[in-house]
Order: C-alpha cells, then structure tokens, then sequence
C-alpha cells in the first residue's frame, strides 16, 4: 500500500547503474539488497517509492541538524538505494546520502564566508565535517554521487537529457492530500548523452559562452562517470505541488527546451526566445514561493 508522504521542495536528477558496474563486495551487497526488495506481488507489499524514500531521508536530515551537537554528514554511509527494473534488468541508485551531505557543504564552503556558514553550524563540527571528506576522497577518489539535487527549482540544463514523451506521471494514492502525485522523466544512459552532446553543439554555434553551456558541459562529464547501460532520472519531488496545477502533465519544461534547442538550430531566434521565456516564467515564479510567508 502506498504511504501519503510530503516529499521536501527538492528536485532529483539521479542515475541507475546495473549490478556489473559496482565492483565487489558492493555487487553482491546490491545483488542481495535487490533481492529482498518488496515485490509489489499480492503476497508482498508494494515496493517504496522514490518519493516515499525521499520523504524519510528529509525525515532523517532534520534530526541531524536538531541534534547536539548537529550533525551535517551521518557518521556511516546509506546502505539504501532506489531501484529500478530497465529491460527487465534492476539498475541501482545508492543514496550515498553521506557523500551527498559532504558534497553540499563543499559547495556552501565554495560558495558563502565562514562567518555566514558559522550561523548555521559551529566552526568545530564544520571543519571536522571537512577533514572527514578530504579523508574519505583521497581513498576512493573515483567514487562519484549517484544524485545531484536542486531546491526550488529544476536547472534548465537537466531537462536537456529527456524527450517529453519519457514523462512517467504517479497518480497520488486514493484519499491522500499530499498533492497532485508524481512527476518522473527516465531515460537511458545513450540518449541522455546523445542529447547532451547535440544541445553543446547547437548552443556553441549560437549562443556566447554562459552559465548554461557550462552547466552542461559539466553534466556531460557526470554522467560520463558511469555505465553506459545506466538510466537516468529526473524526480520533481516535492516542486509537482508548486506548479500551479492540479494535473503534473501540464508541466511541459522538457518539450519547451526541445523546441528552444530545434529553433536555436534552425535560426528561428524569436521562437527559441519565446521557449526560453516560458521556461524562466514558469520556474521563476516558483522560485518566488521560497521567499513567501
């Protein structure tokens, strides 16, 4: 039975890895976690979903932060991960929800002072937060997220690497008040690539260099770190809500970024504009939502 859950105002890009990309033991760890799954069969309850596994880690994180002292990053990685069936073949997404934590509070160190991170955590758990990671790189220095997330909003590249008819649409389950439902694109590992490839050039021949060539450029390279018979996710999460609609099949971010790039390619200047604009319009005004009381 599916639980009514409130997934936080997150979305997820996230990539499934068959069984022979990880190497051993974490093969068969995964090879046996996929096998005790629930089946969704009458004689086993019904496998959880991404956002209900979203929802516990959400769950999870606060705790962390209202502890004393708080913690940022768990002291053990997750040995849980979303799964997937591809071709009747189960792909793997582990949570990595420690490395994931680390990798935040790298680009908050990246990004804002010390003495504004130093609202938020002390100084010590901070800097011994730091020295873990460092550690823990410099011993498995090819080891990379599974799951990128954005808060408030979907960035404009991700929805580069789907076509909208990949939309996987979740109907919320009967008598829950948690919102319209869910919202997935999946793709195969080759076209999401495939498309990466084709939108960098279209955007080098037409526009200048900017933060969303680099952006690309830079999901390209992730995604180039695993295996080519991966699927790639994109979850809205808790953002299906902020929409404006009751019907998550009225989002239409992917289809307007296709047809933004196939005008860019034409030379049709005025309609790539006018895709562009509906894309900044829509996310824009869901942005504003962070801000309301």
């Amino acid at each position: 039975m599916r639980t009514s859950v409130v997934a936080p105002y997150a979305a997820y890009l996230r990539v499934y890895e068959p069984l022979a990309a990880f190497p051993e033991p974490e093969r068969a760890r995964w090879a046996a976690y996929v096998a005790t799954r629930p089946t969704g069969t009458p004689a086993a309850p019904e496998p959880p979903s991404p956002a209900g596994l979203t929802a516990q880690e959400h769950r999870s994180g606060l705790e962390n932060l209202l502890a004393t002292p708080p913690v940022i990053a768990p002291p053990h990685e997750s040995e849980d991960a979303y799964v997937h069936v591809l071709d009747g073949i189960p792909v793997i997404c582990p949570r990595q929800t420690r490395l994931r934590c680390w990798t935040a509070l790298a680009e908050l160190r990246r990004e804002y002072p010390a003495t504004v991170l130093d609202v938020f955590w002390p100084r010590m758990v901070i800097d011994q937060t730091h020295v873990e990671h460092e550690r823990w790189k410099s011993a498995h220095p090819d080891v990379h997220p599974h799951i990128h997330s954005s808060t408030w909003h979907v960035p404009v590249r991700w929805f580069v690497l789907f076509a909208p008819d990949e939309r996987v649409l979740v109907p919320a389950a009967e008598g829950a008040a948690a919102g319209p439902g869910e919202l997935y694109y999946r793709t195969p590992m080759v076209q999401a690539r495939r498309r990466v490839a084709r939108a960098l050039k279209v955007l080098r021949d037409t526009v200048e260099d900017g933060a969303l060539i680099t952006g690309l450029e830079s999901v390209g390279r992730w995604l180039e770190e695993f295996h080519p018979r991966a699927l790639v996710e994109l979850d809205y999460g808790g953002l299906v809500r902020l929409l404006g609609a009751d019907d998550p099949a009225a989002e239409n971010s992917v289809a307007d970024v296709a047809e933004g790039l196939a005008a860019l390619g034409s030379g049709d200047g005025a309609r790539a504009s006018a895709a562009y604009r509906r894309i900044t319009e829509r996310w824009q005004s869901v942005r504003a939502l962070e801000h309301a009381s």
